[in-house]
């Protein structure tokens, strides 16, 4: 019985994998590498143009060991989380203030989205300069390109809350505090993950502009010395690592995603 029972929840998951298209992604990522390798041997291509997966492998497994990948890996993941909470913070306390005052917003809306038209090569010279090559300069960096998303996503789920709510929230003479827990914050939290999804993977592009503009470590840094001394297979490492860190930082949003609006899961009534 229990073998029997083993074997239909194995079945269960596979179906389940299978309809989520959760296979698709490994044989994807094993044709972008076979193509990658065919292109690399039979294209003609120096490996400081193209290296192939293994030599980029080797690469990775050299530095790896070495501890100066992990090195830069936690400089580079230290920037991007410090960033990404007080960029987060920022946007979502303004986010609250702005959706609850339209005077307010009409007055800063300007500057905001003037702030917006910039792009953030051209800031991260400027903050480099005020606030050196250190690790502030990294984080503000950061702050400043999550800022954007989670801001417009913040006053959007908050003024998503239907009305019918707020007025049986009066008549339940329910308090501010109480208001903003029960209500706001439910009807907003989907709105604003979506925007933190965005924000988890920008924050990883604002540390490797500002490693380029200034830094003397962090996988930005590491990428420019590949590039200055021709190791391609460098900065392949590096290029594969910042994605695997975005793509971590997306997944757990999507996990506490998943934890915080489990409520909202409707029961599968198609068996």
């Amino acid at each position: 019985m229990d073998l029997t029972n083993t074997r239909k929840t194995a079945r269960a998951s596979h179906r389940w994998l299978w309809s989520r298209g959760v296979y698709l992604v490994p044989v994807s990522a094993g044709l972008a590498i076979l193509v990658w390798h065919l292109v690399s041997r039979y294209g003609g291509f120096p490996a400081f143009i193209l290296p192939s997966p293994t030599l980029v492998w080797e690469r990775f497994t050299n530095a790896l060991l070495e501890g100066r990948l992990a090195y830069h890996i936690a400089v580079t993941l230290s920037e991007v989380l410090a960033g990404l909470a007080f960029g987060v913070t920022a946007a979502s306390t303004l986010g609250y203030l702005l959706a609850k005052s339209e005077t307010f917003e009409r007055f800063l809306a300007p500057y905001i989205v003037a702030s917006q038209s910039i792009p953030i090569v051209a800031i991260a010279p400027l903050l480099v300069i005020w606030f050196g090559p250190g690790l502030l300069s990294k984080v503000l960096i950061c702050a400043l390109i999550v800022f954007f998303p989670v801001l417009i996503n913040t006053i959007v789920g908050l003024r998503s809350v239907p009305d019918e709510l707020r007025d049986l929230m009066r008549s339940l003479q329910a308090t501010g505090w109480q208001t903003f827990k029960y209500l706001e914050v439910p009807s907003a939290m989907p709105v604003f993950l979506g925007g933190l999804r965005i924000g988890a993977t920008l924050a990883v592009i604002g540390a490797v502009v500002g490693e380029f503009v200034g830094a003397d470590r962090g996988l930005g840094f590491l990428i420019n010395i590949g590039r200055g001394q021709y190791d391609t297979a460098l900065v392949f490492v590096a290029i594969f690592t910042l994605v695997a860190m975005a793509l971590a930082l997306y997944g757990l949003v999507v996990l506490v995603e998943m934890r915080l609006l489990s409520w909202q899961q409707r029961p599968d009534n198609s068996r």
